[in-house]
């Protein structure tokens, strides 16, 4: 199996439309800003989230194997925050799944994002072309994800967030996640934005999301662009229709106009105004099944 090719987050990725280099920092620039390369040339004016009312920073939680870094960002002062758990793409730990996980502090959640890909070794955010990041990130079995996850849900609660409200969100391949992790985790709520539904089954990720309509555990809000190259509409549909069809609560959004990695305020991809709304959404769901208040 070729996974470079055919799993549906990289389609997505490495299908984009042509675009002007024009508004984007220059690659010395952006990687001391703390942005991945890989996925391509970063815009100058991606969000920048600060840390004003906010304790955030950088931690590390027992695992399988070491200690896993984690990024968090809570409201300072705040007792018995919700948790949520930011699941990044494929390129690591960088700023824009740092900016995210503040953004969700400041909404008052105590946001946590891990950096489930550490037993590597490799700093993924420094890795500058995308064949480089498969064999790593194509390796990570589901198995070992959710109890990374998990272990990231322990920390939270022994650092004093209410894990009675946990909720899940994820962009592209931690879209995925975020619905292979609602068949297993004890959640509220989960947000997908462009996670994979129909990748072709691995030793390390053998169900695909399809599979699982009958699984999930709790109501998820699925967030997709209508010209996602690599997840096809009629797959969003399928999706949404055997969730219906299994009794569950889902809701889902396509975005017209809006290609995969339309949330990335960082890439090329970025379309402000579905970003902005499905932020919205996101923000709507959580309140609406009693992640946020």
């Amino acid at each position: 199996m070729n996974m470079q090719t055919k799993m549906q987050d990289i389609v997505g990725l490495t299908k984009a439309a042509p675009f002007s280099r024009r508004g984007f920092m220059t690659a010395s620039a952006a990687s001391a800003a703390g942005f991945t390369l890989a996925a391509g040339p970063v815009r100058a004016d991606a969000i920048k989230t600060d840390t004003a009312g906010l304790n955030a920073g950088d931690a590390k939680v027992a695992v399988a194997g070491g200690d896993m870094p984690v990024y968090y960002a809570r409201p300072a002062g705040v007792a018995n925050p919700p948790v949520i758990l930011v699941a990044m793409e494929i390129f690591g730990l960088h700023e824009y799944i740092k900016d995210v996980t503040r953004r969700l502090g400041k909404l008052g959640a105590f946001a946590v994002a891990p950096d489930y890909y550490f037993r590597k070794g490799v700093d993924l955010t420094k890795i500058t072309e995308i064949p480089k990041l498969l064999p790593i990130v194509n390796a990570k079995s589901d198995t070992e994800l959710f109890a990374d996850l998990d272990a990231t849900v322990a920390w939270a609660k022994s650092q004093g967030g209410n894990t009675d409200r946990l909720g899940i969100m994820g962009f592209c391949r931690g879209g995925r996640t975020v619905w292979r992790y609602s068949t297993h985790g004890n959640l509220k709520a989960g947000v997908a934005f462009y996670g994979s539904l129909a990748d072709p089954p691995s030793e390390a990720m053998p169900v695909p999301v399809l599979a699982t309509a009958k699984e999930i555990k709790e109501p998820v809000l699925g967030l997709y662009g209508a010209e996602d190259q690599g997840i096809p509409v009629d797959q969003v549909k399928q999706m949404e229709a055997s969730l219906k069809a299994a009794g569950k609560t889902a809701e889902f959004k396509i975005y017209p106009g809006a290609p995969h990695g339309f949330h990335a305020d960082y890439r090329p991809s970025y379309r402000k105004e579905a970003a902005e709304d499905a932020w919205n959404q996101m923000i709507g769901w959580f309140k609406k099944y009693g992640v946020l208040s």
